[in-house]
């Protein structure tokens, strides 16, 4: 990428947070450039992921996960339908496997209801098993609009509409440090070559975020979130025919929705995430054969008739968590002007799960940022 003088503005990250808020403002007439180090676009949080178009029932009640998540599942759905993107209002059911955790369901209803979530239904363990006969549990609670969604074709077709609107990507092009001068942003590329000037900057960056943040000068560094990287691997069911129509989820614990059974859009079938806390902050696909026992204690639960050696390790993904193992669990944090006092510049920090479903609610605030 050659050198480029000044733009409007620059969005820093190409997974579907960052392509969302350039189609948006792209579409508002800003001269949009987005900058991603990798060779492809969404090639972490936005691909290692369950791709669930979450309801909303777990989130505290006003948070920003609770908000743009409910309001984004409606922008989802809507976007998908009107862009033929694949897309299937699954439905799912969370599922309480011991008389200790029945009362959580509950717990999870009227949270929901709070929320903004109309449609959720408590089963008697009968009533669940007649929807999926496999299904072992005391008691579950259904939600109906929760779906599954093919992230990557939804994320080409956010770029092809910032794209449509004059927005340009550059992949390869990785960031190294950024300077504040005369009111404008001096982005310096790793090229030692490439230098862009700007008037908005967004960190989008996800895992790199922080790095972003580290690396630009005059910005107040007791702003910046401590960093959590966190893992989630899954396994893939083979040999075995799939054993629900649904989405499974065990009653969520521990900041975790639970290791819960998924089926994508192809019809594979895969269970996970787990959570597995990373000692070194450092990007690690790897999934571990050994935690196959694990899922598999899990999985029997709510499924007890899982074959035996029908799990095979699939892939995984890494969390931009901002909160500790033994914190409460961090809201999305998005810090704008009135928080770190830099005109024009937007930091996003923690977008994980429900960042795919709220990715268009999102882009929604922050585009009202520059109104």
């Amino acid at each position: 990428m050659s050198a480029v003088d000044h733009v409007q503005t620059v969005i820093i990250g190409a997974g579907v947070v960052g392509l969302a808020i350039a189609r948006k403002l792209a579409r508002r007439g800003h001269e949009v450039i987005i900058l991603e180090e990798e060779p492809l676009i969404g090639q972490h949080t936005s691909s290692h992921n369950s791709e669930v178009i979450h309801a909303g029932m777990y989130y505290p009640e006003n948070s920003l996960r609770a908000r743009y998540c409910v309001k984004g599942r409606e922008m989802m759905y809507d976007y998908c339908k009107t862009r033929h993107i694949n897309h299937q209002a699954i439905g799912k059911l969370i599922v309480a496997t011991q008389d200790d955790q029945i009362n959580r369901i509950h717990e999870l209803e009227s949270l929901g209801q709070k929320n903004g979530i109309n449609d959720l239904k408590q089963l008697s363990a009968t009533e669940a098993k007649e929807l999926e006969p496999e299904l072992t549990c005391k008691k579950a609670l259904l939600s109906p609009s929760t779906g599954i969604v093919d992230a990557s074709h939804l994320m080409l077709s956010l770029l092809g509409e910032a794209e449509a609107e004059g927005a340009v990507l550059a992949c390869n092009t990785r960031l190294k440090s950024t300077d504040i001068k005369d009111s404008k942003f001096i982005l310096y590329m790793d090229d030692d070559e490439t230098v862009i000037s700007c008037t908005n900057l967004i960190n989008a960056a996800g895992l790199g975020a922080w790095d972003v943040a580290r690396n630009m000068q005059y910005y107040p560094e007791q702003k910046i979130p401590t960093q959590n990287m966190t893992k989630g691997n899954y396994f893939v069911l083979q040999g075995a025919k799939p054993p629900f129509t649904r989405l499974i989820y065990p009653v969520p614990y521990d900041k975790s929705l639970g290791v819960h059974y998924l089926r994508d859009l192809g019809g594979q079938v895969k269970f996970g995430p787990d959570v597995e806390q990373l000692k070194e902050q450092q990007i690690d696909y790897k999934v571990d054969p050994a935690r196959k026992a694990s899922f598999e204690q899990k999985i029997r639960l709510f499924w007890p008739e899982l074959p035996d050696n029908a799990l095979v390790p699939d892939m995984c993904g890494i969390r931009p968590r901002i909160s500790a193992p033994k914190e409460k669990m961090a809201d999305f944090l998005i810090e704008a002007e009135a928080d770190h006092g830099i005109k024009g510049l937007v930091q996003l920090f923690g977008i994980e799960s429900p960042g795919l479903t709220s990715s268009l609610a999102i882009a929604e605030y922050v585009g009202s940022l520059y109104e």
